[in-house]
């Protein structure tokens, strides 16, 4: 007899009641779509809730297990339903001069100071907490001034667990997609409004046949715009290169 199918549990708000419960009154979760993308922006949604917010909407979950209709259909639920939200980007060309987890921080503050109250504790997708300033002084100079960096708190799968973070996700996702189908317009060669940018094989195709736009991440190894003998003196690999690749793959198969 074969085995039965894992449960799938849903996102909940148990991490979020306990760290209420911990002080932590205003809660921000934060997750970014865009990481692994060859092409456009790094996009980070963040969605606040305190007590008075209730279960999220059903259906709430990461972005990557809804279909793309369904996204859409869940951003006014999640904006009725939050106490704030907001969506931050940084673009290819910021990628390009600063580095993709610089950009990630830049993005995410964008949304910080977009959303306009200050979170006492940020929700972070990961096991690793980019979002914090890092030590480098004027890193981010050519920016401004921002808000400073509230705490954080990472958990390796929080997309999955909380539905802050799951929600933050969607608005994020959704934000981004739309912004690629809209570049597609004036870039129809790439295929950005199935793919989004991501290394998808027409995508591929039309880098090798025409070349990277001003909208691609040009400091990156763009597949088919080298040759074997340029390889040893081309910029080096994406930190975390492996695993941009593993989400670029979950990306892109999810629509």
């Amino acid at each position: 007899m074969p085995a039965a199918p894992p449960r799938t549990r849903k996102p909940s708000l148990r991490v979020e009641r306990a760290l209420q419960r911990d002080g932590h009154r205003v809660l921000a979760g934060m997750d970014e779509v865009g990481r692994g993308a060859l092409a456009g922006p790094v996009t980070v949604g963040v969605v606040l809730i305190d007590e008075t917010c209730r279960s999220a909407p059903t259906g709430v979950r990461d972005s990557k297990l809804l279909t793309p209709a369904a996204r859409e259909a869940m951003v006014p639920r999640i904006r009725r339903w939050c106490l704030g939200y907001a969506v931050g980007h940084a673009s290819a060309d910021e990628i390009d001069r600063i580095g993709i987890m610089a950009a990630l921080r830049l993005a995410g503050m964008r949304a910080l100071d977009a959303v306009g109250v200050a979170p006492d504790l940020v929700i972070l997708d990961g096991n690793h907490d980019w979002l914090t300033a890092p030590g480098e002084v004027g890193l981010f100079a050519f920016a401004g001034e921002g808000p400073t960096t509230p705490p954080v708190t990472t958990m390796i799968k929080a997309d999955l667990k909380c539905s802050s973070v799951a929600a933050a996700s969607v608005l994020a996702k959704v934000e981004r997609d739309a912004l690629m189908v809209e570049a597609a317009r004036d870039h129809p060669t790439y295929g950005w409004a199935e793919n989004k940018g991501y290394a998808a094989p027409e995508h591929i195709a039309a880098l090798e046949s025409e070349g990277p736009c001003a909208l691609h991440r040009r400091s990156w190894r763009l597949p088919g715009t080298m040759v074997e003998d340029e390889v040893e003196e081309a910029v080096e690999p994406t930190p975390h290169h492996d695993a941009l690749q593993a989400e670029a793959l979950d990306e892109r198969d999810a629509g």
